[in-house]
């Protein structure tokens, strides 16, 4: 066999072949994490959360967004009444809690390391459904270490 037919772990098909499937199952859940953190903080701003406003946040079309919400309703994550506004249920109220959760600890880890304010912001919204639990652990823990070593009145950059 020829040295440089040798596979690493990551080049080996059933590995890459899993990492692909895990990226698919990410995408799915991302959408639903973000759709009901969005009904979540509506709710929490403005008292409701109505379908044209959850459009016009999330740049897509009235109609894109009611096959969101009727998907979330058969997930059991929203409840959705005619003429009404939408509602989370125990479930979506869970799932929007932990997706705001990651957010935050990746939104202070980058923040933490230097990144402005608006790019730690948008970077976050990606990463946050694409780190494991383990992942986000150290970056939660590290995070924490890099604000006891912050100067006071200081941030890490400005050592």
């Amino acid at each position: 066999m020829h040295p440089d037919a040798v596979m690493t772990e990551s080049q080996n098909p059933d590995t890459r072949a899993a990492a692909f499937r895990k990226v698919r199952e990410a995408h799915q859940t991302e959408m639903a994490e973000d759709y009901v953190e969005l009904i979540g903080d509506l709710i929490a701003r403005f008292g409701e959360a109505r379908l044209t406003d959850l459009a016009e946040h999330t740049g897509v079309t009235l109609a894109t967004a009611s096959k969101v919400v009727q998907r979330l309703s058969r997930e059991g994550l929203v409840q959705n009444r005619p003429y009404r506004s939408l509602f989370l249920t125990p479930a979506g109220e869970e799932l929007a809690r932990v997706a705001r959760e990651r957010h935050r600890i990746v939104q202070d880890f980058l923040l933490a390391i230097g990144v402005d304010p608006a790019t730690a912001a948008l970077d976050s919204e990606g990463i946050e459904h694409h780190v494991s639990e383990t992942t986000l652990a150290r970056l939660k823990a590290l995070t924490a270490q890099l604000a006891d070593q912050r100067p006071p009145g200081g941030n890490l950059s400005s050592r």
